[in-house]
């Protein structure tokens, strides 16, 4: 059995609490609209560098989501109903904000009949329609592999599509119990297959009990399915109910992680310990789309 770790993080992993006069904006802008941000939910590290630079991801259809993932701060139970103006709030909460890159993501609504899949599509339409000249990249569920819904997202044109794998298949049943890592990577190969000019972008944790062998077969597999963009970070305990910590990466493993992912022919490869799917979203885009 992998031995639990301390805590107490390494010193290249402390960040300072979020602050500033950015990070304030950005909330009263989120409250102000009724919207929620991964950023906030998911307790990113990275809240308060992406918000003092005026980058947020917003979250859509709610904040409380129907799957119980072991690494997520985000509420599991059973959601409200589907707010159809929501799509419009976020693209005024881009145009507020002056965006040229928006992230959107969103909780798991496997009771909805398309998963959501609508909102989604609603969200990038009302996006462009207010904000000429934005891209718009989605990070979505796995739709519990519905084509037809995955198809009604891409069929909204996303700049570039994410779905997250996470972990490594051995550890599905304990990271993620109502997902299933095939299914993760042939959404990922449908949404190329529907819009193959958008990168398609996908993103798993490190320091769940994982070993370096499994790491790469997931790399691997990404590449087969024909993911465009990769992005790999540490593992941090949002709180004591959730799944302990195995190890703490060293830096030099992230480095080392980068460059095979370089020779698999990933167009860019996001590594380290604070690395989030969105975090440096634009730059991501702008060096896969050449």
């Amino acid at each position: 059995m992998a031995t639990i770790i301390p805590e107490r993080r390494p010193s290249w992993l402390r960040v300072r609490p979020p602050e500033g006069e950015g990070y304030e904006e950005i909330k009263r802008l989120m409250r102000s609209k009724a919207l929620h941000t991964v950023c906030e939910e998911a307790r990113c590290p990275n809240i308060r560098e992406c918000w003092g630079h005026g980058t947020a991801t917003f979250m859509i259809l709610g904040r409380i989501c129907t799957r119980s993932c072991g690494f997520c701060a985000v509420e599991t139970g059973r959601p409200l109903g589907v707010d159809w103006e929501e799509p419009k709030r976020v693209a005024e909460a881009v145009r507020q904000m002056g965006l040229r890159y928006a992230v959107v993501t969103s909780v798991n609504r496997d009771e909805l009949k398309d998963g959501g899949a609508s909102i989604f599509a609603a969200t990038i339409r009302w996006i462009r329609r207010l904000n000429p000249g934005c891209k718009v990249e989605v990070l979505t569920p796995d739709f519990k592999g519905d084509y037809d819904a995955l198809k009604v997202v891409m069929d909204a044109k996303p700049d570039v599509f994410n779905h997250n794998v996470e972990t490594v298949p051995r550890l599905y049943r304990r990271v993620r119990p109502q997902a299933v890592y095939q299914r993760s990577l042939q959404v990922l190969k449908w949404a190329k297959e529907l819009n193959p000019a958008a990168p398609t972008k996908s993103g798993f944790m490190l320091g769940l009990g994982e070993s370096w062998d499994e790491v790469l077969e997931v790399m691997r597999d990404l590449r087969a399915h024909d993911v465009d963009i990769l992005t790999i970070g540490q593992y941090l305990r949002p709180s004591f109910q959730h799944l302990p910590i195995q190890r703490y990466v060293p830096l030099e493993e992230f480095a080392a992680l980068r460059e095979e992912g370089k020779k698999m022919g990933f167009r860019h490869v996001e590594s380290g310990p604070f690395v989030r799917s969105s975090y440096h979203a634009h730059e991501q885009a702008e060096e896969a789309l050449g």
